[in-house]
């Protein structure tokens, strides 16, 4: 497989070590242990974990980049009151999750008005919601920040239910966003949305299933919601339009997508390297009003519609270098002559070698030992 390297930026107790390209802190055993916080000041045992300083790909990489935290020591939370204190406070620059944290109902967390931060999980860590309800719903929500990075962590909602809820992860109006090597699991309205001019986002090998049955009978109307990301919520939202600069790279859409893979309104989309193949799936990308979308050496397999040109309107797809084994429906792009050129550099590997790099150990999805960096 050409042009793929990972490299790690993790120090853990016993083992220091520098990789070209990244930053990192030194600690002695000692220094590392005691240096963990609780965001009421207290201290935990476990293992250090220093940030990694990694240098964003794709969109996130524009408009002066996107570096979260920095190089701080990380608060450390493994309960839900410790997570809410520390995403709420802005102090707090680096957040380390641990373990499996249970949200009560109505238990979703605002991030809100916040500029360079990072939370990332350690091996395992997972954020449990069980509320289905319209209002109370989700797991995060981001609002009017700047210069974000979430890493490493299993997002798990309840499963799909058509009530106009919440997503697992709502973006709205934020800038410079970098999530990556995460997994979202049955939102109950999606998975990972943006919405409100949201911009300069990179999603890079990230996984996005639906592994619970769908709840039928909600007023939506759709008995089977499991539509995993949507990018712009109305086509009336015209402040969207010269905003939603958003990559997807080496991300997995798993089984039980049924569709919105992504779903775009405006924006300029670059999707690379993504492998798609629920059995499920009804559409795949599906380009809206005035949707601009770059679809470049994915793997698509065994799916329905790989491209949903929706109303046509306006819209702008080109597809290079793309396989489609055992596909049905829509295989074409439209206006491919309009389709943005990426202001970016970043790896690119052949179609051929996506499947078995996006489900690789270290491929998408929480694979990484923590706050790692993956070379793109």
């Amino acid at each position: 497989m050409k042009n793929k390297s990972l490299f790690l930026c993790v120090t853990v107790a016993a083992l220091l070590f520098s990789t070209p390209g990244c930053k990192k802190t030194t600690q002695s055993n000692s220094e590392s242990e005691n240096a963990l916080k609780t965001p009421d000041g207290g201290s935990v045992k476990g293992t250090a974990v220093t940030e990694a300083i990694c240098p964003s790909k794709g969109w996130a990489s524009q408009n002066g980049g996107t570096s979260g935290g920095g190089e701080v020591t990380p608060t450390v939370v493994a309960n839900y009151n410790d997570l809410k204190a520390a995403i709420q406070n802005s102090s707090v620059k680096v957040i380390q999750v641990n373990g499996t944290i249970n949200f009560p109902a109505s238990g979703r967390i605002p991030l809100q008005d916040q500029s360079g931060k990072t939370i990332f999980g350690s091996p395992g860590a997972k954020l449990v919601s069980t509320d289905q309800s319209k209002d109370n719903s989700g797991l995060l929500y981001l609002r009017r920040c700047n210069n974000i990075i979430i890493r490493n962590i299993i997002f798990e909602g309840p499963g799909a239910y058509d009530t106009d809820g919440q997503d697992n992860v709502t973006v709205d109006g934020c800038n410079n966003l970098w999530v990556d090597h995460c997994e979202f699991r049955d939102g109950v309205d999606g998975n990972l949305d943006f919405r409100n001019t949201s911009d300069y986002v990179t999603v890079s090998q990230c996984k996005f299933t639906y592994l619970k049955a769908p709840k039928a009978g909600g007023p939506g109307g759709a008995d089977d919601h499991r539509f995993s990301d949507l990018i712009g919520s109305e086509d009336k939202f015209v402040a969207d339009r010269g905003h939603y600069r958003i990559t997807f790279v080496r991300c997995w859409w798993a089984q039980g997508c049924v569709a919105r893979m992504p779903r775009v309104r405006f924006g300029k989309i670059h999707l690379l390297n993504n492998l798609f193949n629920s059995t499920v799936s009804k559409n795949c990308v599906q380009a809206g009003l005035e949707a601009n979308i770059l679809v470049e050496a994915n793997y698509f397999e065994n799916v329905k519609n790989p491209i949903d040109l929706l109303e046509n309107n306006s819209t702008s797809v080109a597809l290079v270098g793309n396989l489609m084994p055992g596909v049905t429906g829509t295989t074409s792009g439209i206006n491919p002559s309009l389709v943005f050129v990426p202001p970016y550099t970043i790896s690119k590997i052949d179609a051929a070698s996506v499947k078995a790099s996006v489900t690789g150990s270290n491929g998408a999805g929480a694979t990484l030992a923590g706050n790692s960096c993956s070379n793109l």
